[in-house]
């Protein structure tokens, strides 16, 4: 089974992360979810969603409402320092940190792992694995574009949650749909989510 680690954290765009594991269990990966607190509260205020604060409870939970198979969804604490995301030799070699706080870019440009979520991301650079950030700040400051400048230097890919409107949305879902199928093409997973650039079904 393909493997990935999900990360979320405290910027706005909790609809693209729930979307993004949706088509993520669809595609058979196995997911490892992380979540900040930060996360957490988002989450609940932009989705009415009160995750449980127990990993094993949130794992069942999730694979419930997603229809996956058991393990197929592995949530993990904050400070779940054995599980496999912490250590080269184990952690899948593709994450998404979706939504991305600035925060989190700057931990994550600076190396400070003092949580889960920091210390798998780098493991992915340090691995050279791939990885996803899917910033929602505007506007950006000076620090906040070093900082994406200088992970975009080390190969990450910063992906703004930025939705187009060439494939004429007609709802907060066909917007969500738009960005969470940039994260998939980058993924090379094959999605239906909406209508290509030059495209004509005709």
């Amino acid at each position: 089974m393909k493997r990935i680690t999900l990360a979320l954290t405290g910027a706005s765009g909790a609809p693209y992360a729930l979307r993004l594991l949706e088509c993520l269990v669809q595609a058979d990966y196995r997911v490892y979810v992380l979540a900040s607190s930060a996360a957490r509260v988002v989450l609940k205020t932009e989705q009415g969603i009160d995750w449980p604060a127990s990993p094993q409870a949130l794992s069942a939970r999730l694979c419930a409402d997603y229809g996956a198979r058991e393990g197929q969804i592995v949530a993990c604490g904050k400070e779940e320092w054995f599980s496999p995301v912490a250590s080269g030799s184990a952690a899948p070699k593709q994450m998404v940190v979706c939504p991305c706080s600035m925060g989190t870019v700057s931990a994550i440009a600076h190396g400070a792992s003092d949580n889960l979520i920091e210390r798998a991301a780098d493991v992915v650079i340090k691995e050279r694995g791939q990885l996803i950030l899917v910033p929602r700040e505007t506007p950006f400051s000076a620090i906040h574009l070093e900082n994406m400048l200088s992970l975009a230097r080390l190969g990450v890919t910063i992906m703004p949650a930025a939705p187009g409107f060439y494939h004429e949305p007609r709802s907060i879902d066909d917007l969500v749909d738009f960005m969470v199928a940039r994260v998939l093409d980058h993924l090379e997973v094959e999605h239906t989510l909406c209508q290509r650039w030059g495209y004509s079904p005709t």
